[in-house]
Parts: C-alpha cells; structure tokens; sequence
C-alpha cells in the first residue's frame, strides 16, 4: 500500500475536536469547542427561512454573491475606515479556516518560512505546513501575553515570507496594542512580509482594550490578508461564512486558490447573512455587553477553585493554571476532568509550540444556565478532591 504524505505525521488531527468527542462520549459539559449553545440573532434566522424558499439553490459567483460581498464590504468599512470594493478586494470563503489557508496559500511558496506566535490556534501550523511553508515560532509570555521585540526581530531576521497574527488572540484572549502593532508593521515593512491576520473576534473585546484591524496601519493594507468570520459575532458557527480582504492583486491570486479549495460558499447561507452584517451598532454593543456580563459569570465560578487563571481582554476563552495538581500532562487532566468532573476542556499544550503542560483552555459562548451548571461542577470537582492525583 502507498504510503500517505509524509507532511502529514508533522501534526495530529484537531485535539478541539477531539475533546468534543470526549465530552459527548461522557455526557460531559462542553467548554473546549467554541462555539454557542444559544440560537444566532431571531431576525438572522427569519432571513435564512426566507432565503431557502427563494431561487438560492445553485452555485454563486466562487468569490462570493454580490449582494453578500457588497453588504460585507459596507460593514467593514463602517468599522475600520477603509474603503472596501466588494468588487476588487473580498473573496468569500467556507469559514475563516479555509480563509486562513487561502491566505496562507496565496502568501507563500513551498519552502518559504512563516512566523507563528505560540501560544496558536492549532491551524495556522498545519496550514503552513500544508502549504509547504516553514513556522517559525515566536512565544507569547503568560500572564500577559506580550512578545520581545528582539525574539521577533531575529525570526524575521530569518527573512519569513508572512507573520500570522490573531487579534484577539484564541486561547490567549490577548488583544494587541496599537504601539506591538505597529512593531509587527515596521518588522513587515523592514523585511517585505505579508500579514496574515485573523480577526474573527473582533467585535469580542473588554473594556478598556480595543480591537485595532492591522490592515487600517499606515502602509499595510498593501500587504495584509485580513482573514474574517460570520460564525463568532452572529453565533452561526455551522454557517461556515468567512472572507479575506486584501488589496485587489493580493484577491486577484487569493480568488484562484479558493475556487480550486472548495468553489464557493452556501448561496442560501450568503443571502441570509446579508441581514446581520448591516445590523445596526446597538446590536454589536449588545454583543459587548453579554460576553463581558458572561466572562464575569465564568470567571466567578474559576475564582472559587483557587487556582490561577488568565482574564481574557478578547474573544470568549480563559487558560486554567492547573499547574499545582501534580498531573504529568495536560492531556492527562483533561482526560479526569471530563470523566470524574463532567465539563471538557482543551489542553493547552496543543496551542504552544514550547512543552507547556500547565493549563486547560475552557470558553465561555454559553447560556448562563450551561455556565452556571459547568462552574458549579468545576467547584464542586476541585472541592472535593476527585481529580486529585492519585
């Protein structure tokens, strides 16, 4: 028999995904895939009952409907300034995962080297290496998540093709300042690098950070792949609605190499989405004000096992510092954790590129009866010693 691809051993399948399998074997409470267990916006889904009775059945244009990308063109450029064509500078894809690997693609030839900031949405290595690229990876040092000018001056020193950055980042819930920001731009610059940045929680952010799209950096929408997704900000993970906006000869390629990944995007799907993406700006503080009055809800019932843990400044995920239990690994506590405690999460391990065994990954995109009922099961887990070492 043939041997597969050899690339391949270079990464396991998704650990996320894994740890959803476990928690539905267990019955457990899942806190490790992101995504809601509460229904998208009712006017969303009004819209999509009317787009599946209307003539939508066949392919659309591969870059997207028009009517989709002139909405999405319009809200971007309500929120960053940027004179977006629907036209010349948005291809839509099947969720910012395949955005991401069009970026990927688009940005670099085989042997071309990336820069990737551990901790990482476990992605982006296997995009690279799919793509025949080379990571290079660049730590992110907990408990705020900064990175060293100096460590990220020698991996571009390495003359990369592309940095990925996440802003706000997943798992970290790191938002960057504008002033590391703008350090990454002038390194870019410096060094003739694409940006390859991932902005799907953007509308996800606490007060007082704020979310600061790159491609709006004096001089970087020239060479910014700005990957984004409906899934977060609508809660229609399952939609799998995504985009890269770039510069029109950057989506000149990117076009190519998403029509040959997958064609084109649900033309159902696409004409629904057309309502939320021109939702009214009471709808994204709304948005605001439920994952801040979530996270706080989450984090009380983390203040009552004692142990350490991040504070997210975006996007919907906390690290547990599980540290001080003994365990050997991550994986192993998140294996007790789902049978003797009931509520998955992810090890963190499978995010840094370091050998970091210390925390476990748990969101927060759920009803305040699901977070309630995970808290009080984490307290009561730790409380009573059941996932003690044994």
């Amino acid at each position: 028999m043939p041997q597969p691809a050899t690339r391949l051993a270079q990464f396991t399948e998704s650990v996320i995904r894994e740890m959803t399998r476990l928690a539905n074997r267990h019955g457990a409470l899942n806190l490790a895939q992101g995504f809601p267990d509460f229904d998208p916006p009712p006017a969303l889904i009004e819209a999509l009952e009317r787009a599946i009775r209307g003539p939508h059945h066949q392919y659309s244009i591969t870059w997207g409907s028009a009517r989709f990308r002139e909405a999405l063109a319009r809200k971007i450029t309500r929120f960053s300034g940027l004179p977006i064509d629907p036209e010349r500078h948005l291809v839509t894809t099947c969720g910012s995962t395949e955005a991401m690997m069009v970026a990927m693609m688009t940005a670099c030839n085989p042997g071309d080297k990336v820069v990737i900031f551990s901790p990482f949405y476990e992605n982006y290595a296997a995009d690279a290496i799919l793509s025949g690229a080379i990571p290079i990876y660049v730590p992110l040092r907990p408990p705020g998540f900064g990175f060293d000018p100096e460590e990220l001056e020698k991996a571009f020193a390495q003359k990369p093709k592309a940095i990925v950055v996440c802003n706000p980042s997943n798992p970290s819930g790191k938002v960057f300042t504008r002033e590391e920001l703008l350090q990454i731009a002038a390194l870019a610059e410096r060094y003739d690098a694409f940006v390859l940045v991932d902005e799907v929680y953007e509308h996800i952010v606490y007060a007082p950070h704020q979310h600061i799209p790159f491609a709006t950096l004096p001089g970087m929408f020239e060479r910014t792949l700005s990957c984004g997704s409906l899934s977060k900000t609508y809660s229609i993970t399952g939609w799998r609605l995504g985009y890269v906006c770039a510069h029109e000869k950057i989506i000149a390629a990117a076009r190519k190499v998403h029509d040959f990944l997958t064609v084109g995007a649900a033309a159902p799907l696409q004409e629904a989405a057309v309502t939320a993406l021109d939702f009214g700006d009471a709808y994204y503080r709304e948005l605001q004000r439920d994952y801040t009055a979530k996270k706080e809800l989450f984090l009380g019932f983390l203040k009552q096992t004692g142990l350490p843990f991040t504070d997210p400044e975006g996007a919907y995920y906390v690290l547990l510092d599980i540290s001080s239990l003994g365990y050997a690994t991550d994986t192993e506590f998140a294996a007790a954790l789902v049978e003797k405690g009931g509520v998955a999460g992810v090890p963190g391990s499978s995010f840094f590129r370091e050998p970091v065994h210390d925390f476990i990954r748990f969101h927060f995109a759920k009803r305040e009866e699901t977070l309630r009922a995970a808290g009080e099961k984490l307290v009561e887990a730790f409380g009573s010693g059941v996932l003690a070492r044994r």
